[in-house]
């Protein structure tokens, strides 16, 4: 009888499994449930893009692109990047398509990380950044952003934390799951404290389309901080493409040749239909971003008014499509709230836990859902919350 403990990875044995992934579990047992958990578009792919990934298949475009994605989608990245955010990158060796902003973050990980280096990560944040830094043998330096400062970093909060370990900064802005952003200012106090070092940026942008009431600036954009930034960004949540698994990284050129050897030896390519219809994205899909963005806009006002009517204290986010409540001030642990609410109300959320320890006592819920599906969830926490007053 083979002993797989003498086979498996020290490293991946050690990684907790996601703690979304363990509240999804449990809501496969649950029944009647409406659901405010999946950071996911419930818009389809719009039709334009995805005719043109058709036509690519019909056309006989099935073959592998260039390991870097095909030049002219690279192109358009430039264009779009320099269009919306004043963001110059070359097409030719500051650009690499990837599979979905997951892979980008993988690949960035791992082209900067020796055993040993310290990475500072703020959180609450999405839950891949802390155990990929791990795998990679770095040390997460965590910061806990607070609800009161609307969970922004802090150039102080940054500069305390920063030793002669420091190797790299993540800056998950706009944020899952707080909805949190960083403004101009915020980023230029940021880059005075880094400007002196010679410590990275992994700025994961996936959510720099979904700002609401002012535009996203890039920290890439900030005297000084372009030659030490990778941006990772994708397809998913601007375009409604979460499937198509479609993502980007633009970094200087430096770096980006040394992301390209991970991403070669490890995907090839990405998706050549994908590409095609990231293509079509990129070119003309602006009108498309509006649309969906002044809808999450109507639904973030609903849910936020409703949590806030029910009680809940919770601070407008200016970006994504989250709101981060507060839900128990430590009568209960969050996973027991939601747990509670699940079973006895039908509702689903995510505990605040799953995005960090200074989680506990908050919840994520996701307003990339109808108008409708969120007025039922709030009927029914409604209910919930009386029953226990």
């Amino acid at each position: 009888m083979i002993d797989y403990s003498k086979i498996l990875s020290d490293k991946i044995v050690k990684i907790k499994p996601s703690g979304i992934r363990k509240f999804f579990d449990l809501l496969n047992d649950a029944k009647d449930v409406i659901g405010l958990t999946v950071g996911q578009p419930d818009f389809e792919t719009p039709w334009h893009i995805s005719e043109e990934a058709i036509k690519s298949i019909e056309n006989g475009k099935t073959y592998y692109t260039a390991n870097s994605g095909l030049v002219t989608l690279r192109e358009a990245i430039s264009e779009y990047l320099l269009r919306r955010f004043s963001l110059r990158y070359e097409p030719s060796d500051e650009i690499i398509v990837t599979v979905g902003g997951s892979e980008a973050i993988d690949v960035s990980f791992r082209s900067l990380i020796n055993p040993g280096d310290e990475v500072i990560l703020p959180l609450p944040a999405f839950v891949c950044y802390e155990p990929i830094i791990e795998l990679c043998g770095g040390k997460p330096v965590i910061i806990n952003t607070k609800a009161e400062n609307n969970f922004r970093l802090t150039a102080e909060e940054l500069k305390a934390s920063i030793t002669d370990k420091t190797k790299l900064l993540v800056l998950p802005f706009p944020n899952n799951p707080t909805g949190a952003i960083l403004e101009r200012e915020d980023l230029e106090n940021i880059a005075k404290v880094l400007r002196p070092t010679n410590i990275a940026v992994l700025s994961d942008e996936i959510y720099a389309e979904l700002t609401y009431g002012r535009k996203h600036v890039s920290v890439a954009s900030i005297e000084g901080m372009r030659e030490r930034t990778i941006i990772a960004s994708g397809f998913s949540k601007a375009y409604a493409m979460t499937g198509w698994r479609l993502g980007y990284i633009a970094a200087p050129a430096e770096i980006t040749k040394q992301i390209y050897k991970i991403h070669q030896y490890g995907i090839m390519c990405a998706p050549t239909a994908s590409q095609f219809a990231g293509l079509e994205a990129m070119k003309n899909g602006d009108d498309d971003i509006e649309y969906m963005k002044s809808q999450y806009n109507r639904r973030r006002v609903i849910l936020l008014d409703g949590l806030r009517s029910l009680g809940f204290s919770c601070f407008e986010p200016e970006g994504a499509f989250y709101l981060f409540p507060r839900i128990t001030n430590g009568e209960i642990t969050s996973d027991e709230f939601c747990e509670k609410l699940l079973y006895e109300a039908g509702v689903a959320i995510v505990p605040g836990t799953a995005f960090g320890k200074c989680g506990e006592g908050f919840a994520r819920l996701s307003y990339a859902y109808s108008v409708n599906h969120i007025e039922q969830a709030l009927e029914r926490m409604e209910k919930f919350i009386k029953k226990y007053n």
